[in-house]
């Protein structure tokens, strides 16, 4: 019984530190232009209603939203630029 408990126990500390050091890897570079400063281009952009979500990726941020005629948008922007891919 012992040696399932301490195998499980391994196992999630094993499972915790890939998920850990794969966030680090993911990470915007240290230059990047703050997150709030490429919603605020969004939030100028026409017709612009809501902003739905943000995911980062190595691409770059992509921010999902919605106009005021019910369309989405993705727009995926360099991190450092700020600038639209």
């Amino acid at each position: 019984m012992r040696a399932v408990v301490l195998a499980s126990g391994i196992a999630f500390f094993l499972v915790g530190g890939s998920a850990f050091a794969t966030d680090q890897q993911t990470m915007p570079p240290q230059n990047a232009k703050k997150l709030s400063e490429i919603v605020a281009k969004v939030e100028k952009r026409n017709d612009f209603q809501y902003v739905k979500g943000v995911d980062w990726s190595s691409d770059g941020y992509t921010v999902t939203y919605y106009t005021t005629d019910r369309a989405k948008v993705e727009i995926t922007y360099d991190p450092v630029t700020g600038d639209p891919k």
